[in-house]
């Protein structure tokens, strides 16, 4: 029988062994080494195990960015258990569902955030919940951490961690990730960015979303560091890059809009970042976003159930998310499963071309798990097309588009051109029963502070960019939308009716729409 692959994770032992004061990542003014994080977790993993807690116990976290929650994470891997990550903003239905569902040994939450958890009233027979002061650096847990005796290394082919989707049409579901799949994100994340030797890795993300925690192993392959911050703040962005002296930065798409409707300054290039990479970039904030700050862009596409990147663009064109990874294979299917030809849109199905950077399944829901694994492939649910060269173009969703007089309408893009106008902070798109045909555009939208506009000028702005078949027959100005905890609109929740709307093709029958 062929030895079993050791878990990437394992790297910190040995790097903490060869070089103990390697910086492994900066929070604040407290430098974290590797050979202080290698002890800090096997603390940990001794507490968890010396608490009763066996190899695949599942241990949900639900707290902010620290450094306890980097030892947290290495700490629950060395112990064999699964790391739940728990966005800190759920609350109600949405968090009672992951703790029952994911059925937790133990719950690890901030003690600011256990009231949630208590109002979301799970119902977690024999869970315990340990809350943790925001300057807490150990766990509290009985038993005695000094003689447990902590279980093999784990593997590869171990479950890592279950990272639950947004859910903005149903119930999130757990993606099982393995070890392997995290090694396979960092692979990624080192060939989009360009990284090496060297490198301070701006880390603002929570780590409770795949785009922070694929980081974690890069310093342990190159001789590099994190620079954690809180959260992320567009008035302080530029000032914490620059103190940082960071050279990388990860965006994801409203992250450089923010940016850009910053007020300009002398300072803009007056930092050491050479790339950011991410996802959602549209074409206008790509080009406008390297001119001004000197950035280089790589846009890039993938899921967590692809060990989060599956295509990254690399000196490929300005609006095209690249090409694929070596480890995966893409193809664009038609609705009868057959390929499409360049330029026209199809499926996003990914398959594997080595074993393991593909999910197996999601936490108890056979049924999700059927739908997207199918013969040995992911079937994504998202639209593409091929340029000529083969460049993958990103169109959103299948099931977010509008049927409009023979033509299929992507949200994603009007969308995206709809917050491109100065007045505009987010938009939604819908579609809505037509008087003849299939369906008519009702675009909702949240103005930004202080701004207004009436909806034929924001009507015209649109026809002007996206022609007139796809310009939005309804606009609605609403003062907000309906958010999953990880900032998804939840469009099954926004009205259909059209009572509300400024209509293009009766403009006068409804008072003139604005909003300041």
């Amino acid at each position: 029988m062929p030895r079993a692959e050791t878990s990437p994770f394992s790297r910190l032992d040995a790097v903490a062994s060869a070089t103990p004061g390697r910086l492994y990542a900066r929070f604040g003014e407290q430098d974290i080494t590797c050979g202080e994080l290698s002890a800090w977790a096997d603390r940990i993993a001794r507490a968890l195990v010396g608490a009763g807690l066996r190899p695949g116990a599942h241990v949900a976290v639900m707290m902010a960015n620290r450094p306890l929650s980097l030892a947290l994470i290495f700490g629950i891997a060395r112990a064999r258990m699964v790391w739940v990550p728990v966005n800190t903003r759920q609350q109600g239905t949405s968090l009672r569902y992951i703790l029952e569902h994911c059925g937790p040994a133990l719950v690890i939450a901030d003690e600011a955030l256990v009231p949630a958890i208590t109002e979301a009233r799970a119902e977690l027979p024999g869970t315990r919940i340990l809350a943790l002061r925001s300057d807490g650096n150990h766990l509290d847990l009985p038993g005695d951490p000094e003689t447990a005796a902590l279980p093999q290394p784990p593997v590869s082919s171990d479950t890592f961690a279950i990272m639950y989707t947004s859910g903005t049409t149903g119930q999130p579901k757990g993606v099982c990730v393995t070890h392997r799949m995290f090694d396979f994100a960092a692979r990624a994340v080192s060939m989009a960015a360009d990284i090496g030797d060297g490198a301070v890795l701006f880390v603002w993300e929570p780590l409770f979303h795949i785009g922070g925690s694929q980081l974690l192993l890069l310093p342990l392959v190159y001789d590099l560091h994190l620079h954690m911050v809180p959260g992320f703040s567009a008035s302080r962005f530029w000032d914490q890059v620059r103190e940082s002296a960071a050279t990388h930065i990860h965006y994801l798409g409203g992250i450089l809009q923010i940016l850009l409707r910053q007020p300009e300054s002398p300072r803009d290039r007056d930092h050491q970042v050479r790339v950011a990479w991410g996802g959602g970039c549209v074409r206008d904030d790509w080009e406008a976003f390297e001119r001004r700050f000197g950035v280089d862009i790589r846009e890039c596409y993938g899921m967590t159930e692809a060990s989060s990147m599956t295509t990254v663009n690399v000196g490929g064109p300005v609006g095209s998310v690249g090409r694929p990874v070596p480890w995966l294979h893409v193809e664009l299917l038609d609705s009868d499963g057959r390929p499409v030809p360049a330029g026209e849109r199809g499926e996003i199905v990914v398959s594997e071309y080595e074993q393991g950077a593909l999910f197996e399944g999601y936490l108890d829901d056979p049924v999700a798990t059927a739908r997207a694994l199918r013969g040995g492939r992911l079937f994504t649910g998202d639209a593409g097309s091929f340029d000529a060269a083969g460049n993958l173009i990103f169109h959103g969703r299948l099931n977010d588009s509008v049927r409009h007089r023979g033509e299929n309408i992507s949200a994603w893009e009007i969308e995206h051109v709809a917050v491109l106008h100065p007045a505009v902070a987010e938009a939604a798109m819908i579609g809505v029963k037509a008087d003849i045909g299939e369906q008519d555009i009702k675009l909702f939208v949240v103005l930004r502070p202080g701004q207004s506009v009436a909806a034929a000028e924001l009507c015209a702005w649109l026809a002007e960019r996206l022609g007139r078949f796809r310009t939005p027959r309804y606009i609605a100005f609403v003062d907000g939308f309906p958010k999953t905890p990880s900032e998804r609109i939840r469009k099954g929740l926004l009205p259909r009716d059209v009572a509300d709307s400024w209509d293009r093709e009766n403009p006068m029958e409804r008072a003139l729409v604005q909003s300041a």
